[in-house]
């Protein structure tokens, strides 16, 4: 059911132009190689243009393992 509920909202949202182009990398065919490589070519005409950049490095790889996985499935479950 929630596949279905979100390839519809995914349709309206697509259809209705409401997806702007930052919010598109959970679709398909967009891998985090295609977000570096867009990134990098950001920061390039940047560099050319001498504008300065700041870039924010964020690593969610261990975040579930602080959560508490009993609770967790309890939470699922009630």
């Amino acid at each position: 059911m929630e596949q279905v509920v979100a390839a519809d909202m995914l349709d309206y949202l697509l259809s209705n132009k409401l997806l702007h182009l930052n919010q598109n990398r959970f679709l398909s065919k967009w891998s985090t190689l295609t977000y570096h490589l867009e990134s990098i070519s950001d920061w390039t005409i940047s560099f050319d243009n001498w504008l300065a950049n700041r870039v924010a490095y964020i690593d969610f790889s261990r975040d579930f393992d602080t959560v508490s996985h009993p609770k967790l499935l309890y939470k699922q479950v009630v």
